[in-house]
C-alpha cells in the first residue's frame, strides 16, 4: 500500500512529461466557448479515425498521433458542419481555432432524426441503449436487464451474465452494496424510463470494485446536460392478472456556472407467483418411503418512490464541485396462501397443512455524494475526489399462522409465529482518483479508495397461542457486522496505429468481523477475517486492416465475490412449516479467473470465445434434515464454464434491424456438500432475438423473442424457458413526444421450474407460474427551453462524466 501511495505521490507531481498532440477550440459566431460539439477526425477517404467531444471552454484533443493526412469535421446542432481541409499534424500549427456558423433553419425548427443503436461496443464493456426497444416501455429495470444480451435471470430473480452469477451491480458507477433479493427488489422498483444506458462489463477495469465473479453492470440514469431548462417524462400503465405503473421525471437547468439535475420516480408493480413443490424422500437403502406436495399463492404489492436531486459549481474553468443527494422508500407487501399435502408410502394422505402469512415491509434510502475536480492543466492531468455516505433502513412484520388437519380434514392443531425483522446498513467510502497523460500518447490513472460498511439484522419471533405472546428463542436473533475495504489502483491505456493496449492493476485489503448476539438458548458467537489480494486486468484489440474491418479483443483478469452481509448471520428463520432459511458464517469469498477471445467483422458482428474458472462459488445449497428442508448459502468446490458467443446487427432492408446474441456453453461443478458428492457437467445454449422496424410518418415496430435451454446451476437444473413480445410506437409532437404499446410474453411461456438434486435420501421439483403476460401502454415526452450560446456555457458531455466517479 505504502508504495503505491508514493508512486500516486510521484505521478501528481511530474508536470513536463506529456507531449503536444491534436488539440482546437471550438467556438460559436459571437465568441463564445462551444461545449459538447462532436469532433471527428478523419482519414482523406472520409473514414473515421476517433470522436471526441469539447470541454466546457469549447476545446478537444486526440491522444493518438496521427502521422498521415487527415482532415476535421465539427458539429454541433443549430450550426452548419465544419469540415477541414487536409493537413498532415506534424506541419500543421496548432492549436485549431474553428468558429462554426449558424445554420439557416431556425434552431426551433431542427429535427433531430438520428437513432441510436440497441448495442455500442467497446474494448472494455458493451452498452445498452435503454430507449432503443419498444419493449422497455413501461418496464421495470430488472425486466430491461432481461432483454440485454447476455443477461438472464436465476430461479430468485438473481442476475446471471452470460451464465454466471455473482453480477455486482452499479448506479451511475457506485456499487449499490445490496445482497441479490434486496437488489432485485430495488430493480424491480426504479422505472426504466429513467435509465439512459447500461454498461455491461465481464472484465471491468481496475478502477471498478473486484467485487462481482461475473463482472459489473453499471446502470446511468438518465441526466441531460444542454443548456436552459431541459428534461424528459415517461408515464406508463401496464396490466397483467394484476395492474402496475411506472413513471418517472428527469429535468436539469444550466446557467452560466450552475447545473441543476434531478431524476424521480414513482411506481407501483402489483403482481403474483403460483409456486407447486413435490419432494419424495427415500429410505437409506434407497426405497421409497414418503412425500410431499406443496402449492403456494403469492401476492406481491411492489410501491416506490425515488428521487435523486443535485448541483454542480464551476468555480473556475479548472475546479468543479458537485453535491448529490438520492433516496428511495418502497412499501411492499406480500400474502401468501400455503396448501401442503403428506403423503405416505402408497401415496395415501396422511395429512394437511394450511398457511396464511401476510408480511408488509418498508425499504428505505437515502445517500449523499460530495465530488470534486480539478483539471491541473491542459494537457488532461486531472484530479478529483469523492466521498459517500449510504444509508439502507428496512422494517418487515410478519405472521406466519399453520393450521394442521388430518386425512379426514379434522382440525388437529394451529401455531401462530410473529416476528419483527429490522435492517440498518450503514455505508461510508472516499474515493481519490488521477488520471496522467504520457508522452506518445498513453493514458495513466491511479487512485486509492476505502469503504467502511457496518449492518445491523435483528430476528425478533413471537409464539402466540391463546392471545398470549412468548419470545421465541430458537428463532431469535440479532447479528452485526462491520467491513472495512481498502484499495489501490494503476491503469495504462494507450493507442497505437492498429492497436489499443489497457493495463490494470488493482489491490483489495478486506477486513471483516462478525458478531451474533445469543440469547438465553443460544450462545454468543463472533468471526474475524482478514485478506489481501491483487486483482490484475488486460485488454488489447488488434486490427487486422486499415479499414477496420476485422479487428481481434482479447482480455483478461481476476475477481473475487464476497459473501453478503445477511448471508453470514448464522441463525435460521421458517419460511413455512416445512422450510427453513439460514445464514452461514463459514462463507468464504469466491475468486475466478476469466478470459475472452473475440473477433469483431465491420463493427457489426462479434464472435467471443471465453473461459471461466471459479473456486469456492458462492450459490444457495439444499439440506433435508427429518421433515424440515434447509436452504442456505453455501461454497461449492469448483465452477468451470467455456463456451462462444455471437453478437450481430444485421439489416436486410434500410427499414428492418435485426439483432442477434446467442450464446453456447459448457457448465461443470464439483463440489461435497451434506455428505453428498456433486461432479457434473451439461450443455447450455440461449439465444435472443430483436426486429425492429422502422416505418414512415413516425411509426415504428418490434418483435422480440428469447429461448434458453436447461441450464445447470449447482444443485439447480432449471427447465428451459421461452417467450416472445412485440410492440410499436408513433412519434408525436413534433417528434419531442412518443406513444409505446407493448405486450410482453404473448404465449405466457416465460414461466420458471426444475430439479433440485444431490440431496440426502430426497429428491424435489418445483414449477412456478408468474405474471408475466402484460400489456403495457406507455407516453414520453422530452422538453428543451435552453437559450442560445449567448450564455455562457459551463460544462460539457465529457467533463459531466469523468466527474462522476465511484
Amino acid at each position: 500500500m505504502k508504495r503505491i501511495y508514493s508512486l500516486f505521490f510521484c505521478i501528481s507531481v511530474m508536470s513536463n512529461i506529456a507531449t503536444a498532440q491534436l488539440t482546437g477550440t471550438v467556438k460559436s459566431p459571437d465568441n463564445q466557448a462551444v461545449a459538447g460539439a462532436t469532433v471527428v477526425l478523419l482519414k482523406p477517404d472520409s473514414k473515421l479515425i476517433k470522436v471526441v467531444f469539447t470541454d466546457p471552454e469549447g476545446k478537444f484533443e486526440f491522444e493518438q498521433p496521427v502521422a498521415d493526412s487527415c482532415k476535421i469535421s465539427v458539429s454541433y446542432v443549430g450550426f452548419t458542419t465544419y469540415f477541414s481541409a487536409l493537413f498532415t499534424p506534424k506541419n500543421t500549427v496548432l492549436p485549431f481555432a474553428i468558429t462554426l456558423s449558424i445554420a439557416a433553419t431556425n434552431l426551433q425548427e431542427v429535427k433531430i432524426v438520428a437513432r441510436k443503436p440497441f448495442i455500442e461496443r467497446k474494448i472494455d464493456r458493451t452498452i445498452v441503449n435503454v430507449d432503443a426497444l419498444i419493449g422497455n416501455a413501461g418496464a421495470t429495470a430488472l425486466e430491461v436487464l432481461e432483454k440485454a444480451p447476455g443477461v438472464t435471470l436465476d430461479q430468485n430473480d438473481g442476475l446471471i451474465l452470460k451464465g454466471k452469477s455473482g453480477v455486482m451491480v452499479f448506479i451511475d458507477d457506485k456499487p449499490t452494496y445490496l445482497a441479490a433479493a434486496d437488489l432485485a427488489g430495488y430493480l424491480k422498483s426504479l422505472p426504466a424510463g429513467s435509465i439512459e444506458t447500461i454498461e455491461i462489463m465481464t472484465n471491468p477495469p481496475a478502477k471498478y470494485d473486484a467485487a462481482g465473479n461475473a463482472g459489473v453492470i453499471n446502470i446511468k440514469l438518465k441526466r441531460n446536460i444542454e443548456r436552459g431548462f431541459n428534461g424528459g417524462i415517461n408515464l406508463a400503465y401496464g396490466q397483467g392478472r394484476y395492474g402496475r405503473t411506472n413513471n418517472s421525471l428527469n429535468f436539469n437547468y444550466r446557467i452560466n456556472k450552475i447545473n441543476f439535475f434531478s431524476n424521480a420516480g414513482i411506481s407501483q408493480n402489483d403482481s403474483y407467483q403460483d409456486l407447486t413443490i413435490w419432494r419424495q424422500y427415500y429410505k437409506p437403502t434407497g426405497e421409497y418411503s414418503s412425500a410431499f406436495t406443496q402449492n403456494s399463492y403469492i401476492k406481491k404489492e411492489n410501491g416506490s418512490a425515488n428521487l435523486k436531486m443535485g448541483f454542480d459549481y464551476y468555480f473556475s474553468k479548472k475546479a468543479t464541485m458537485g453535491v448529490v443527494l438520492t433516496g428511495f422508500r418502497n412499501p411492499s407487501a406480500r400474502i401468501t396462501t400455503n396448501k401442503a399435502q403428506i403423503l405416505d408410502i402408497n401415496n395415501q394422505l396422511t395429512g394437511k397443512v394450511e398457511a396464511f402469512n401476510p408480511t408488509k415491509s418498508l425499504w428505505k434510502n437515502g445517500s449523499a455524494n460530495i465530488n470534486y475536480a480539478y483539471k491541473l492543466d491542459s494537457t488532461g492531468r486531472e484530479l478529483s475526489m469523492n466521498l459517500d455516505y449510504i444509508n439502507y433502513n428496512s422494517e418487515m412484520s410478519q405472521t406466519l399462522t399453520n393450521a394442521v388437519f388430518d386425512a379426514k380434514n379434522k382440525f388437529v392443531s394451529q401455531t401462530i409465529l410473529d416476528s419483527s425483522l429490522p435492517t440498518n446498513i450503514s455505508i461510508k467510502t472516499a474515493k481519490i482518483d488521477y488520471v496522467h497523460p504520457l508522452t506518445g500518447g498513453g493514458k495513466l490513472e491511479i487512485g486509492t479508495k476505502t469503504s467502511f460498511v457496518e449492518t445491523k439484522n435483528v430476528a425478533d419471533f413471537t409464539d402466540v397461542f391463546d392471545k398470549i405472546r412468548t419470545p421465541n428463542y430458537d428463532f431469535s436473533n440479532s447479528f452485526n457486522y462491520n467491513e472495512n475495504i481498502n484499495a489501490a489502483y494503476l491503469n495504462y491505456s494507450k493507442d497505437f496505429k492498429r492497436l489499443s493496449l489497457q493495463l490494470g492493476l488493482r489491490l483489495e485489503n478486506t477486513n471483516i468481523t462478525g458478531y451474533q448476539l445469543g440469547n438465553i438458548k443460544i450462545k454468543d458467537s463472533t468471526f474475524v477475517r482478514n485478506y489481501s489480494n491483487i486483482f490484475p486486468t488486460f485488454y488489447a484489440q488488434y486490427q487486422l486492416d486499415t479499414t477496420q474491418t476485422h479487428v481481434v479483443g482479447f482480455n483478461l483478469g481476476r475477481r473475487v465475490e464476497r459473501p453478503n452481509y445477511q448471508d453470514m448471520n448464522p441463525f435460521s428463520y421458517p419460511m413455512d412449516r416445512f422450510t427453513y432459511y439460514g445464514g452461514n458464517p463459514f462463507l468464504q469469498p469466491t475468486f475466478s479467473y476469466n478470459f475472452e477471445l473475440s473477433h469483431t467483422y465491420k463493427n457489426k458482428f462479434t464472435t467471443t470465445f471465453e473461459y471461466s474458472l471459479a473456486k469456492n462459488i458462492i450459490s444457495e445449497t439444499n439440506e433435508q434434515r427429518g421433515t424440515i428442508y434447509y436452504s442456505r448459502p453455501g461454497n461449492f468446490g469448483e465452477q468451470v464454464i467455456y463456451g462462444i458467443s455471437f453478437n450481430g446487427t444485421f439489416q436486410p432492408y434500410k427499414w428492418w434491424t435485426i439483432q442477434v446474441y446467442g450464446l453456447a456453453q459448457n457448465r461443470s461443478y464439483k463440489a461435497f456438500l451434506y455428505e453428498q458428492t456433486l461432479d457434473e457437467s451439461r450443455p447450455f445454449w440461449l439465444i435472443m432475438l430483436t426486429n425492429q422496424f422502422q416505418m414512415s410518418k413516425g411509426w415504428s415496430a418490434e418483435l422480440a423473442g428469447s429461448y434458453q435451454s436447461k441450464v445447470l446451476s449447482g444443485q439447480f437444473l432449471v427447465l428451459p424457458i421461452w417467450a416472445i413480445r412485440a410492440g410499436i410506437s408513433k412519434k408525436i409532437l413534433k417528434n419531442q413526444g412518443a406513444i409505446k404499446l407493448n405486450v410482453s410474453d404473448i404465449l405466457y411461456t416465460n414461466q420458471v421450474g426444475g430439479d433440485i438434486r444431490n440431496i440426502a435420501n430426497a429428491t424435489a421439483n418445483w414449477y412456478s407460474y408468474l405474471d408475466t403476460r402484460v400489456v403495457s401502454v406507455a407516453f414520453s415526452y422530452r422538453f428543451n427551453k435552453g437559450k442560445t450560446l449567448n450564455i455562457r456555457q459551463s460544462g460539457g458531455s465529457d467533463a459531466e462524466k469523468s466527474r462522476v466517479k465511484s
